[in-house]
């Protein structure tokens, strides 16, 4: 039996999702979580052979919450599915340790499938993003601050205007820890030292405009 939990903040989906799922001989949800942070709270109790995980929700994006699912347990095989393709998404999502990508669009039984696949370790891709990573791959080396997420971006700039930690935690509706967890990220992929070394290259790089 394939256990599974499921992450989404629109609960209609969660009940349509669910309801085939459990349908299937295979397959029990044993969870679900409305936003980012009860998907990682759950992912860490439960421990379920795959996570089903919307890419936009509150508190934590599908993004972060996997990357700090992945953090606390490396074994986690998480797919994403979304409505989103954006090349932002998608990357931010595989980068930190999504699985698989599938778009909501699909047929419930290619979602199935895909669970099965994602279960055993195989690596499941709606057929842009594969196009995308490809086309990655072969375009010239990227700059440092590509590997930004977009709740990283709207982090740095809340640096840039001098916020603390707690004060970008309030302006960004997340926790204290997740702040520091944000800015700890930023100062790593921009490879600087601190804070101030990293509004500088978001200048540099005209990520920010200094008017």
């Amino acid at each position: 039996m394939i256990r599974i939990l499921l992450a989404d903040d629109h609960e209609m989906v969660r009940i349509g999702v669910a309801a085939y799922l459990q349908a299937q001989p295979d397959m029990d949800v044993v969870a679900e979580a409305s936003n980012g942070q009860e998907a990682v709270s759950l992912a860490l109790e439960h421990k379920p052979d795959v996570i089903l995980m919307d890419m936009v929700m509150p508190i934590l994006t599908g993004a972060e919450a996997t990357a700090e699912i992945v953090k606390a347990w490396p074994e986690a095989r998480i797919m994403m599915v979304t409505s989103f393709i954006d090349d932002d998404k998608v990357y931010a999502a595989l980068e930190a340790g999504a699985v698989s990508y599938l778009l909501k669009t699909s047929k419930a039984s290619h979602i199935a499938e895909a669970i099965r696949k994602t279960y055993i370790g195989q690596a499941v891709l709606e057929p842009e993003v594969t196009t995308k990573m490809m086309q990655r791959m072969r375009s010239p080396q990227h700059a440092l601050h590509d590997s930004l997420t977009e709740r990283e971006m709207e982090i740095l700039l809340f640096m840039a205007k001098g916020l603390s930690n707690q004060e970008i935690a309030d302006q960004a509706y997340i926790t204290l820890k997740t702040a520091k967890t944000h800015v700890s990220n930023i100062l790593s992929k921009l490879d600087v030292q601190d804070r101030t070394q990293a509004v500088i290259y978001a200048y540099e790089h005209q990520l920010i405009s200094r008017s």
